[in-house]
C-alpha cells in the first residue's frame, strides 16, 4: 500500500491527487491548508527584440513548415549562429 500523499484529498498518487482537485474546489477546504515557504530556482529568462514585420511573418512561415513555435525556432537558429561564431 502506497503512503498518502496528500492531507486533505487522501490521495495516494499524484495522479489521484488530480482527480480529486478537478471536481473539487479549494475555496471548500481553505481552512484545511497550511502556509508553506519554499525556494524557486529560475533557470531561464526572456528578453524580447522587435523585428521587422515581414521578417516577422517569413519567420512564423518557416516555424509552422517545421512544426515548431517562432520562439523555439529564433532559439535554435541563435545556438547555432552564436556556436559558429565561438569557433
Amino acid at each position: 500500500m502506497k503512503k498518502v500523499r496528500s492531507s486533505i484529498s487522501k490521495a495516494k498518487s499524484y495522479n489521484e491527487i488530480g482527480e480529486f482537485w478537478d471536481t473539487h474546489d479549494l475555496a471548500n477546504y481553505w481552512t484545511k491548508t497550511k502556509a508553506i515557504r519554499f525556494d524557486v530556482d529560475i533557470q531561464s529568462e526572456m528578453t524580447y527584440c522587435s523585428i521587422d514585420k515581414k521578417l516577422s511573418e517569413r519567420l512564423q512561415s518557416v516555424a509552422r513548415e517545421r512544426g515548431v513555435s517562432p520562439d523555439t525556432l529564433v532559439n535554435l537558429w541563435l545556438q547555432e549562429k552564436l556556436q559558429e561564431q565561438s569557433v
